[in-house]
């Protein structure tokens, strides 16, 4: 008995500790706010996905050969790797043209919809409990994001392009099914082998759609890569914010609930700000500080939920 209750505890302490994981990710996400501050912007958006994608495929693939044994996986795993790539493309595509047809603030606030979608999904299809706690935990961190959104952009969904809010529901609902239908190949394999195939796999489908949208603009794009603000945001884009973030999102997954690691996702936006400050000289003011809190009381009661 005693031996498995330490067990017990020693399997509690490590999913605490990997909870820093998601953690990490949604700080990476969230300093693209700084990235694009520094000049980033003048690639049009399925090719700046791509380019993104491309990146962080090469970045993880280089890991695995580094740190991974070599795999031979069957038909069937090379299946469920091309569904998550599917849920990454349609992630990618209608994020960045969604992005590029709406407003900051609406941006933003759909964003907050994707650990809803999470947890909606990881219930009805994972069988994920869902506990009175864990709905009070996610309520909270919506309605603290949502005043730390507001607060920094106003809240104006109503004005915005509907084509663009539709695009970035389904960028939502798509990272939420990356997210529930990973979780079953990074407990048979691992977080960074089941982020590194996923990825490659959704290099090609993103792709096909480069040349259709590059033949619709008229830009120069080795000469604005070329440009070291440029550059430099799309390396953070590839390596940190796709390579590094997605695993990092993927290791929570070893040892938490989907439900609990999306969650973590309302950090983004409140990070991105927060990095603003720092970084940029910007400021906040009173109410940004509490729906911080909010939102971080929100995070730690679906945390610490059983």
């Amino acid at each position: 008995m005693g031996d498995r209750s330490t067990q017990d505890g020693q399997s509690e302490r490590r999913a605490k500790r990997y909870l820093l994981a998601p953690l990490c990710a949604a700080a990476l996400w969230g300093g693209m706010y700084v990235v694009s501050k520094w000049g980033f912007g003048a690639i049009p958006p399925l090719t700046l996905a791509f380019i993104r994608v491309v990146l962080g495929a090469a970045t993880l693939f280089v890991l695995v050969r580094l740190t991974k044994p070599t795999r031979s996986f069957g038909r069937a795993e090379w299946y469920r790797f091309g569904m998550l790539a599917v849920w990454v493309a349609v992630t990618m595509a209608t994020q960045f043209l969604g992005t590029a047809l709406t407003t900051a603030s609406q941006g933003a606030l759909l964003t907050v919809l994707t650990p809803v979608f999470t947890l909606v999904l990881a219930v009805r299809l994972l069988g994920e409990s869902l506990t009175r706690s864990k709905l009070s935990g996610m309520a909270l961190a919506t309605i603290g994001t949502v005043v730390v959104v507001g607060d920094r952009y106003g809240v104006n969904v109503a004005g915005g392009q509907l084509y663009g809010i539709g695009l970035l529901l389904l960028a939502s609902l798509g990272w939420a099914a990356y997210t529930v239908y990973g979780k079953p190949l990074v407990r048979r394999y691992s977080a960074l082998e089941t982020a590194t195939y996923s990825t490659i796999l959704a290099v090609p489908m993103l792709g096909v759609l480069v040349p259709i949208e590059l033949a619709s603009v008229s830009i120069d794009l080795i000469g604005i890569l070329g440009r070291p603000a440029v550059l430099g945001a799309v390396v953070y884009l590839g390596v940190f914010s796709t390579a590094i973030a997605w695993y990092l999102w993927y290791k929570g997954l070893e040892y938490v609930d989907a439900g609990t690691v999306a969650v973590f996702f309302f950090a983004q936006p409140v990070v991105g700000v927060a990095l603003g400050v720092v970084v940029l000289g910007e400021t906040v003011s009173p109410l940004f500080v509490i729906g911080g809190v909010v939102m971080a009381i929100g995070i730690s009661v679906v945390s610490s939920a059983r």
